[in-house]
């Protein structure tokens, strides 16, 4: 079991930058692929970005791709999305996520734990 807690979402103007953490529980948290989804009101759950269990590999959706960077931190259990150039698109609730065994990284449905979600809100 992983539980999953996020922060560091608020209110910023367009071309902002924020970071937000997400700290997981459990001694098994090197072994997850973790994401990155959000999802605005009244839209789906969109896929922003992945890192595997190393921290070398990296997967972004194309609308963030240049502006955000997924990382990680094994020994603190945390992984973190560095958004900068905000813009008022990327308004959204944003979720951590963990996968176990995963072979679409895009999909939200491969992900076994997901976080209570953190507001990010961009001004233009």
């Amino acid at each position: 079991q992983v539980q999953l807690v996020e922060s560091g979402g608020g209110l910023v103007q367009a071309g902002d930058s924020l970071r937000l953490s997400c700290a997981a529980s459990g001694r098994t948290f090197s072994r997850y692929t973790m994401g990155w989804f959000r999802q605005a009101p009244g839209k789906e759950r969109e896929f922003v970005a992945a890192i595997r269990w190393s921290g070398v590999t990296t997967y972004y959706a194309d609308s963030v791709k240049g502006r955000f960077t997924i990382s990680r931190d094994n020994a603190k259990n945390t992984v973190y999305l560095q958004m900068n150039s905000l813009k008022p698109e990327d308004t959204a609730v944003y979720y951590c996520a963990a996968a176990v065994n995963i072979v679409v990284i895009t999909s939200p449905y491969e992900y076994n734990y997901w976080g209570q979600g953190t507001q990010v809100t961009v001004s233009s």
